[in-house]
C-alpha cells in the first residue's frame, strides 16, 4: 500500500504544538461532531447513510447483552434514527452483499472489508502468540496439535459452531469457561484463519468458516500492507473518528501495540499527518488531523450505548466530559449504583444523565428502570429532552410505549408526567 505523504500545516514545526490550543468546550464539540453526533440525523435513513456512518467510526462493537438491543445496533440509532436492522444483518453477514467482517479491532466488532488489510499484521502477531490475552496465548502453546485439528474440521466440514467441534475437554479451558474446542477456533479466528460467516439467531454464537470461503477473494488478494503502514493508517483513522484524542486515545481506538503506537505516531506527526496541540484541562499533548475546524453547533439528545465509540475508552469519557461510567452488567444488584443497562444521554455537547432501560419484549414495552441526572444538569431538562428519544427508540424497537418507573426521583417523576 502507498501512502501519499503531506506537507508539515503551516506555521507548525514537526512535533511541537501550536501557540493556541483548545479550550475543553471545544474538545469537546470537536469529539462529537467527529463521530457524527452533532445535529442533523437524516428525516429517513437509507441504508447509503449507515455505510456511511460504519465507515466514519470505523467499527461497532458487538455485545451479547439484549437486555435492550444488541450493542452493534445501538450507535447507528444514536447517529441516524430509526433505521432498518435488516440492513446491518445483510451488510454483515450476507454471502453477496457483505460489507463487513468480525474481528477484533477494538473489542469483537463488525469491521468494514476495506479495513481488513490494516489488521493482518494482528492475524500474524495472533498466529505467532503475541499481542492476544494471555489464557488463549497459553492455550495456544500448550495445544497446537488440537488446534491444527479443529482446522482440519472447518476445513472438511464447512460451516460450524463450536458445539459442533468434538475435541479436547469441554469448559475447562479457564477462558470465559469455554471448552477446548471453543478456544482453538477463538485463536484461529484471532490468527485470521477462520472468519464469522454468520451469528446463530437464538444463541448469537458465531458460525466459523475459512476465510478464503467467508471473505471476497479481491479483498484477500490485495497486497499486505507492511506493519508500519497499516498502523499509521489506523491512527490516522483513529483522529479522524476522535476528532482530537491523546496519544492513548488513539493508540487505543483499534488497540495498538504501545511500542508500535508509540514509533508511529511519532512519524505521523513529523510528517504534518496529525498535529499536536494543547487541550484545557489536559496533562497530556493532544493531536488532531491539520486543517480540523471546531463545529459551531452540537445541539440536540442522544442516547448512547455503553458499547457507542464515543463512550469506548472511559478515562477519555471522563475527561471529556467529566462523566464517570461504568458498565454494571457484572456488579451483583444489590451494588449497582445505576443499574443493569445504563444509556448515557447526551444533550447539547454535554452527558447529562443516565437511564437503566429495558425492552420488554413479553409486555410489549419499554422500560425505564432507573434515571440519574449529572450534578450539573437540569432534571426537567433532562426529562423533556430523553421523552421523544425514548419513544423513537421504543417504535425502532417494536414496542408499544415507554414505562417509567414510579417514585425514583425528579427526572423520572418529569418523565412520567411527560408521557402521561
Amino acid at each position: 500500500m502507498t501512502r501519499a505523504r503531506t506537507p508539515p500545516a503551516a506555521g507548525l514545526r514537526a512535533g511541537k504544538a501550536p501557540r493556541e490550543g483548545l479550550s475543553l468546550k471545544q474538545a469537546r464539540q470537536l469529539a462529537v461532531a467527529a463521530q457524527g453526533l452533532a445535529p442533523g440525523r437524516p428525516g429517513a435513513a437509507t441504508r447509503r447513510d449507515m455505510r456511511s456512518v460504519i465507515r466514519r467510526i470505523g467499527f461497532l462493537q458487538i455485545d451479547s447483552v439484549n437486555v435492550l438491543v444488541r450493542a452493534h445496533y445501538m450507535p447507528l440509532f444514536s447517529r441516524l434514527g430509526a433505521y432498518d436492522r435488516d440492513w446491518l444483518e445483510r451488510d454483515s453477514y450476507h454471502r453477496t452483499q457483505r460489507r463487513l467482517f468480525e474481528y477484533w479491532a477494538h473489542e469483537a466488532c463488525l469491521v468494514p472489508l476495506e479495513l481488513q488489510p490494516l489488521f493482518r499484521w494482528r492475524m500474524e502477531d495472533a498466529a505467532a502468540g503475541l499481542n492476544i490475552y494471555g489464557g488463549l496465548r497459553r492455550f495456544a502453546a500448550e495445544r497446537s496439535g488440537l488446534i491444527a485439528e479443529a482446522l482440519a474440521q472447518v476445513r472438511a466440514r464447512g460451516p460450524v459452531a463450536a458445539s459442533d467441534i468434538k475435541l479436547g475437554a469441554e469448559g475447562v479451558t479457564g477462558w470465559w469457561g469455554w471448552s477446548e474446542a471453543k478456544a482453538a477456533l477463538e485463536f484461529l479466528f484471532w490468527s485470521g484463519e477462520i472468519s464469522a460467516l454468520r451469528r446463530e439467531t437464538a444463541g448469537f454464537a458465531r458460525i466459523y468458516d475459512l476465510t478464503e470461503r467467508v471473505l471476497p477473494a479481491e479483498l484477500l488478494n490485495q497486497p499486505d500492507p507492511s506493519r508500519a503502514e497499516a498502523q499509521r493508517a489506523l491512527l490516522l483513522h483513529a483522529a479522524k473518528a476522535l476528532g482530537v484524542a491523546t496519544a492513548s486515545d488513539l493508540r487505543e481506538y483499534f488497540r495498538l501495540p504501545a511500542e508500535d503506537a508509540k514509533l508511529r505516531l511519532a512519524e505521523l506527526v513529523g510528517s504534518g499527518e496529525l498535529t499536536q496541540l494543547t487541550v484545557e484541562t489536559w496533562d497530556k499533548p493532544a493531536f488532531a488531523l491539520p486543517g480540523f475546524s471546531v463545529p459551531r453547533e452540537t445541539g440536540g439528545s442522544v442516547l448512547l450505548s455503553p458499547f457507542d465509540p464515543l463512550l469506548a475508552e472511559r478515562a477519555r469519557t471522563q475527561r471529556l466530559f467529566d462523566f464517570h461510567y461504568r458498565i454494571e452488567i457484572y456488579t451483583p444488584a444489590h451494588k449497582r449504583q445505576f443499574g443493569y443497562y445504563c444509556l448515557p444521554l447526551l444533550l447539547d455537547g454535554r452527558i447529562v444523565a443516565r437511564f437503566d432501560l429495558k425492552a420488554d419484549r413479553q409486555a410489549g414495552v419499554l422500560r425505564v428502570e432507573a434515571a440519574h441526572t449529572e450534578h450539573h444538569a437540569d432534571p426537567e431538562r433532562v426529562a423533556d429532552a430523553v421523552q421523544p428519544e425514548l419513544q423513537r427508540m421504543a417504535a425502532w424497537l417494536g414496542l408499544g410505549g415507554v414505562v417509567v418507573a414510579k417514585g425514583r426521583n425528579q427526572v423520572t417523576a418529569a418523565l412520567s408526567a411527560l408521557l402521561g
